[in-house]
């Protein structure tokens, strides 16, 4: 399927590594051009030496933009570089899992400046522009436990909630624009984070590798994890000229975790 967006221009928060890198890739392979971030030039450099490897004749599409996107400052830097983006893909690190008692006053703080208010601001910045030229994608990378909370991971579920609320406040004012509004809700993607959760399991259990990572799939129907290239392909979809009708959703990517009926 041709998306319909070729030339569009694409800002892709956190995409280094991981989900953000996933949806860079994907959008890059629909002909978007592509301002991938992180916090490190190095490993920035060497991803888009990756996705310019992998994507033919994408040499002149892919723009690095190393900031942090906690601060006023880095996504000042960020919104420079593309001040005018027809997409957004707001991605940042979820805080670690934890317990209540874990969870001081700064740990709350810190938990919605970069899943929460991070996003925001930076919806805020791109949205009026793209209602006035009536295109705009915002695709929110949040988490499964946006709807099946979990308690260790608490903060997670606070932060990104509150994005979800006002996203969905947002979303229904500005589909008339033909600017959309939506979340994907990934869980047990085969990323960086699974890799840290299994490690975690290995010490509190005494168990091997393999042994870690298959128990954490086999807490999903499908017995297995997620793939990057699916979670980039549903998020090029949502960005995708087809999706116009589609707005303040929930998308989960779970591998059927979810127990709910709606």
């Amino acid at each position: 399927m041709d998306l319909g967006i070729a030339g569009r221009k694409a800002l892709v928060c956190a995409s280094s590594q991981g989900l953000g890198l996933a949806c860079a890739q994907a959008l890059l392979a629909e002909g978007c051009t592509v301002v991938i971030n992180g916090r490190h030039a190095e490993r920035l450099a060497a991803t888009q030496a990756q996705l310019i490897a992998q994507v033919p004749g994408s040499q002149t599409r892919v723009q690095t933009v190393a900031a942090d996107i906690n601060t006023e400052a880095g996504r000042a830097e960020l919104l420079a570089a593309c001040p005018e983006p027809d997409i957004l893909v707001n991605n940042n690190a979820g805080p670690p899992p934890g317990t209540l008692d874990d969870w001081d006053h700064a740990a709350w703080i810190g938990a919605l400046e970069s899943n929460l208010i991070a996003g925001v601001l930076l919806i805020r910045a791109v949205l009026p522009g793209m209602r006035a030229r009536r295109f705009g994608r915002i695709v929110n990378i949040t988490s499964a436990m946006v709807k099946t909370p979990h308690a260790a991971m608490g903060l997670s579920t606070a932060a990104r909630a509150g994005l979800t609320a006002v996203s969905k406040a947002l979303a229904r004012e500005a589909i008339v624009d033909n600017v959309t509004i939506n979340n994907l809700l990934p869980e047990r993607f085969d990323t960086a984070r699974q890799e840290f959760m299994a490690q975690r399991m290995m010490r509190e259990q005494g168990i091997d590798r393999d042994t870690a990572r298959q128990r954490i799939a086999d807490t999903l129907p499908a017995r297995r994890f997620g793939r990057r290239e699916e979670f980039g392909a549903a998020c090029a979809f949502l960005c995708g000229a087809q999706s116009g009708f589609m707005t303040g959703q929930n998308l989960q990517l779970d591998g059927g975790a979810y127990a709910g009926l709606v």
